[in-house]
């Protein structure tokens, strides 16, 4: 059977699904933080698919879906949380959520959307550039022993790009990955955002007082410390390549 990791902190949620998804003869891996989520159902770890809580006590979940995503785990992710808004529901899609359910729940919904998403196979995950460590928690990004510290709207960004290597990712779908909702971002905000993001990543590799001269709508390549490069595709977006 497939194994599922589950992310929920509240104990008796948690020992609930644990019941209803092992009695169905699902292997579980079982974690209550956003912490023990990425450790325990990333990439190198053998899981078809995550439940995740959203309203996590040290993170939110849609950070660590796109921390997951961004370090190569593509096994589908169903959202459960008492957050069952609009808005909610969005921001979860652009994470990299494939299915959400409203708490409370009935355990015969949770066996049948796990199930369908089983039933999909687990993708083959992408190579994790270079050994790049996002952090959702402290909104850091790491490789080897040097870290550097990005705003939670870099960090998104970041992810969104990650989790689409060698795609163009236009503006607007950056913009509903690492803004709320319905925010009206101009083209130019994001282009600055992803000129500091660049700067940020070069410091990995030591180099601090390097520049991006990039110019919003302009064809430019920069590597980055992963050995990326972080593309300007004219008029529409940004790839890695």
């Amino acid at each position: 059977m497939p194994t599922v990791g589950v992310c929920e902190d509240d104990p008796q949620i948690r020992r609930v699904l644990a019941e209803a998804l092992g009695g169905a003869g699902y292997t579980l891996l079982l974690a209550h933080t956003g912490a023990e989520a990425v450790a325990l159902f990333g990439p190198g770890q053998s899981v078809d698919v995550i439940v995740l809580d959203i309203g996590l006590p040290d993170s939110d979940g849609r950070d660590v879906c796109q921390a997951l995503r961004a370090a190569g785990q593509l096994a589908p992710v169903l959202f459960l949380t008492a957050r069952t808004g609009v808005q909610d529901i969005v921001t979860g899609f652009h994470a990299g959520g494939d299915d959400y359910l409203g708490k409370p729940f009935a355990l015969a919904e949770v066996l049948v959307r796990v199930g369908a998403l089983a039933r999909r196979g687990r993708p083959e995950p992408f190579r994790q550039p270079a050994g790049l460590r996002l952090d959702p928690q402290r909104f850091t990004v790491a490789r080897g022993d040097l870290e550097i510290a990005v705003t939670p709207t870099e960090f998104r960004m970041l992810a969104a790009l990650l989790a689409r290597p060698g795609e163009v990712v236009r503006r607007r779908d950056l913009v509903a990955a690492a803004w709320p909702h319905g925010a009206i971002v101009a083209e130019n905000t994001v282009d600055s955002y992803v000129r500091r993001l660049r700067r940020k990543l070069e410091r990995l590799d030591g180099d601090a007082d390097a520049v991006d001269a990039a110019m919003p709508g302009a064809d430019a390549v920069r590597e980055t410390p992963s050995g990326l490069r972080i593309e300007t595709v004219r008029g529409v977006g940004y790839a890695l390549r």
